[in-house]
C-alpha cells in the first residue's frame, strides 16, 4: 500500500534570545506558546513550541533557542520559507498588524493566492496566506481575536541543492502529487486540508549554513505508531538512511536528509502535548523528560526566564 503523509507535523527552527523568539511567536503572531522543554540532545538549550490551542499536528512551529547561536544562511539543503495559514479575509489584518508593529513585508502573488512575506526578529523567512481548509484556531492573545488568529501551517517553499531529487522524494517517498508550476517555483500538495501544499524551487540553491533564523528540520505527519513503523520501512526500502525510532515524549520520530540535503522527519501525530499537562496550564511549567529530572535544578539556573506577554501596542 502506497504510503502518504498528510503534511506538515511541525517546523523546527534556530533562533538566539529566547524571550525575543516568544514575544514574536506568541506576542506579535498570536501563537500558544503549548510546551516549554529542552533540546533532548543539548539540554542547556530550550525547546519552544508554538501552535494553536493544543499545537496540533500541522500547527506547531519550535525553536531551539541559543544565546551563542551563530547567524544562519538560508540556502539550498532547507525550508526557505514557512507558510502560515489563516483565515479567509484577515490579510489585511496582518498587513496591519506587522505594521503596527514595525515588521516589514512584501505583497507576492503564487499560484493564484496573495502571500505576506517578512522575517522574524533572527531573519528567519515566513509567510502568511488566506485559505479555506484547515479547522479554525480556539487561541486568542493580545490583540488577535480567535477569528483572524493563525490556523497552522499552510506548507512551506523548499530550497534544494538537487531539486529534481528532492521532488522526486517528495512524490515516490512522501506521496505528495505534483499539482502545478510557475516562476520557477513547483507545486505539490498532501492528502491533509493543513500543511499540505508545498513549493519547490526548480533550479539547485547554493548550501546554507545553519544558525539563527534558518530551520533544523521539516516533520512529516504519521498518524500513529503502527503507521510510523510502516514510514520506516518505506524509507528504507526506497534507498535512504532513516535513524532509529526516537522517544520525543510529544511524539516518536524518525530523521532522514533527502537527496536535496533537506533533513526530513516523521513524527507521529500521538500522544500530543497534554500527555504530561492540563489544557489549561500548557507551556507554563518547564517539562523535562523522566531522565532528566534529576538535574532539573542545575537545568533550570541554566535557562533564561521567559514568559509569554502581552505586547506593548496591545495592552
Amino acid at each position: 500500500m502506497k504510503q502518504q503523509t498528510t503534511g506538515i507535523h511541525h517546523i523546527t527552527a534556530f533562533s538566539r534570545n529566547a524571550q525575543e523568539n516568544v514575544d514574536f511567536y506568541a506576542g506579535l503572531l498570536g501563537l500558544r506558546l503549548v510546551k516549554k522543554t529542552i533540546n533532548f540532545d543539548a539540554p542547556e538549550v530550550y525547546h519552544l513550541y508554538f501552535g494553536n490551542e493544543v499545537g496540533s499536528p500541522g500547527t506547531a512551529m519550535t525553536f531551539f533557542p541559543w544565546s551563542t547561536s551563530r547567524k544562519g544562511r538560508v540556502g539550498g539543503g532547507q525550508v526557505g520559507y514557512t507558510t502560515f495559514l489563516i483565515p479567509v479575509g484577515t490579510l489585511d489584518f496582518w498587513a496591519d498588524r506587522l505594521a503596527k508593529f514595525n515588521v516589514p513585508y512584501t505583497r507576492v502573488e503564487r499560484f493564484g493566492e496573495t502571500y505576506l512575506q517578512f522575517a522574524d526578529q533572527d531573519g528567519l523567512q515566513l509567510e502568511l496566506v488566506e485559505r479555506e481548509g484547515g479547522q479554525p484556531s480556539k487561541w486568542s492573545f493580545g490583540g488577535i481575536p480567535a477569528e483572524n488568529a493563525i490556523k497552522g501551517f499552510g506548507g512551506a517553499i523548499l530550497y534544494s541543492v538537487h531539486p529534481a531529487k528532492t521532488m522526486e522524494v517528495l512524490q515516490t517517498v512522501m506521496g505528495l502529487e505534483k499539482i502545478g508550476e510557475e516562476g520557477g517555483l513547483v507545486r505539490f500538495r498532501a492528502t491533509g486540508d493543513l500543511g499540505n501544499i508545498i513549493d519547490v524551487n526548480a533550479e539547485p540553491m547554493p548550501r546554507g549554513a545553519g544558525g539563527a533564523g534558518t530551520v533544523h528540520h521539516i516533520a512529516w505527519r504519521a498518524k500513529d505508531d503502527q503507521d510510523h513503523r510502516k514510514w520506516r520501512e518505506h524509507v528504507q526500502a526506497n534507498g535512504l538512511q532513516p535513524t532509529d525510532i526516537v522517544d520525543r515524549q510529544y511524539f516518536n520520530a524518525v530523521y532522514f536528509r533527502e537527496y536535496g540535503e533537506i533533513l526530513f522527519e516523521i513524527a507521529t501525530d500521538p500522544p500530543g502535548f497534554e500527555k504530561d499537562e492540563p489544557f489549561e496550564t500548557l507551556g507554563e511549567k518547564l517539562m523535562l523528560p523522566e531522565w532528566y529530572e534529576p538535574y532539573r535544578q542545575q537545568i533550570e539556573q541554566g535557562l533564561m526566564p521567559i514568559e509569554v506577554r502581552v505586547l506593548k501596542g496591545d495592552e
